[in-house]
C-alpha cells in the first residue's frame, strides 16, 4: 500500500496525517544539510523522524491488515444437522442439538433463521439447516463441525439398554470472498410447494426452491422465505457455503501435517464429541476432555466446551478413541 491509500483509510487516515506531517519536517531538515553550522543539528533530527516515520509506517501496515483480516471474517454462517446412526432415536437427538445451539446463540443475542427442515415420524430431524448471523459467531461455532454421538436409554427401550446414535453437525461459514467460482451454467433448480405453517399462499404457489450444483451432484433446498427469488438467493447462499467448505476441508486436508497441534476445522465424518447421559458426561475426543451437568448443556449452556476448543493449543487426542 502507498501513503495515498492510508490516508483514504479510516484506520489509519489519522497516522497517515503525521507521517505525512513528519515527512514534510524531515524534508526540511534535509535542506539544512548544506549549512555547516546547521549540519550536525539537521542529521540528529532526520534521524530520529527516520525511526518515528519507520515506526508509523509499520504501525498502518498492521491496522490496515487487521482490518482486511476483520473484513474477510464470515458474518454468518450455515449450521446443518443431520441424523446419522440410531434411526428414530438419531433425529430425536438431532432435534435436541438444534435447541441447544438455538438457545446458546440466542443467549449471545446473534440472529437464528430456520432454512429448511426434514421432520422424521417422531418428531425429530432427519435434516434441518440454519444462518446464524453475529460478531465472532463463526469463531466460537466453527469447532461443532463433525459427529456428534449419543448414549442413553430411549424412552421406547423396555429393557433399559444403553443405546448408541450419531448425528452429523456442519458449521459453514459464508464468506465475503468466495473460495469457489460457480458458473450459472453448473445450477439447475427446481420448485415445489413450500409445507408447513405460513398461510395458504405458501402452500399455493411453488416458492420453495431446489438447487442441484452438476459437478458435484449436491442438492440444496430452501423453503423459509415466501418469494421464489429469495429462497433461491437463500439456496445459492447455502450451496456456495457448501462448496467454500469442502474446498477449505481439501486444503485442511493437504497441510494436516501443519495442524497437529490445532483442533482444526474437523472433517464431517470424524467422531468428536460424545453425549453419555446415564454417566452425566460430555466428552470432546479431540482434547480429551469432559464436563458435567448435561441437562444444563443440552439447554444451551455450551460456553465452557466451545471456548475450551477455541483455546486448545496442545496435543490432539484421537478424536475416534472409545470411552
Amino acid at each position: 500500500m502507498n501513503l495515498e491509500d492510508f490516508k483514504s483509510n479510516p484506520r489509519t487516515m489519522y497516522t497517515a496525517q503525521e507521517y505525512e506531517r513528519l515527512s514534510h519536517a524531515k524534508e526540511e531538515a534535509e535542506l539544512l544539510l548544506t549549512d555547516e553550522s546547521m549540519k550536525e543539528l539537521a542529521e540528529v533530527e532526520i534521524a530520529g523522524l527516520t525511526v518515528q516515520l519507520s515506526a508509523l509506517w509499520a504501525q498502518m501496515e498492521e491496522t490496515a491488515e487487521k482490518a482486511k483480516e476483520e473484513e474477510e471474517k464470515p458474518k454468518s454462517l450455515i449450521l446443518e444437522i443431520q441424523g446419522g446412526a440410531g434411526g428414530d432415536e438419531s433425529s430425536l437427538f438431532a432435534a435436541e442439538l438444534a435447541l441447544m445451539y438455538q438457545n446458546f446463540v440466542q443467549s449471545k443475542q446473534w440472529s437464528w433463521t430456520k432454512l429448511d427442515e426434514s421432520v422424521s415420524d417422531v418428531g425429530g430431524y432427519k435434516d434441518v439447516s440454519f444462518e446464524v448471523k453475529g460478531k465472532g459467531a463463526y469463531d466460537m461455532l466453527r469447532y461443532e463441525t463433525g459427529v456428534h454421538r449419543v448414549q442413553r436409554i430411549p424412552e421406547t427401550e423396555k429393557n433399559g439398554r444403553v443405546h448408541t446414535s450419531t448425528v452429523t453437525v456442519s458449521v459453514m461459514p459464508v464468506r465475503t470472498v468466495k473460495k469457489v467460482t460457480i458458473p450459472a451454467s453448473d445450477l439447475e433448480f427446481e420448485t415445489s410447494r413450500s409445507g408447513g405453517a405460513g398461510g395458504q399462499n405458501v402452500n399455493k404457489v411453488e416458492t420453495a426452491v431446489r438447487v442441484i450444483h452438476k459437478p458435484t451432484g449436491i442438492a440444496i433446498r430452501c423453503t423459509i422465505e415466501r418469494s421464489q427469488l429469495k429462497n433461491k438467493e437463500r439456496a445459492v447462499e447455502m450451496l456456495q457455503a457448501k462448496l467454500d467448505q469442502l474446498a477449505q476441508e481439501e486444503d485442511d486436508k493437504k497441510h494436516a501435517s501443519e495442524k497437529k497441534s490445532q483442533v482444526g476445522t474437523g472433517d464431517r465424518s470424524e467422531k468428536i464429541r460424545t453425549y453419555n447421559f446415564p454417566q452425566d458426561r460430555v466428552t470432546d475426543h479431540r482434547i480429551r476432555q469432559s464436563w458435567h451437568g448435561l441437562p444444563k448443556i443440552m439447554e444451551g449452556s455450551i460456553g465452557p466446551i466451545v471456548d475450551a476448543l477455541a483455546n486448545f493449543t496442545g496435543e490432539l487426542g484421537d478424536a475416534g478413541e472409545e470411552e
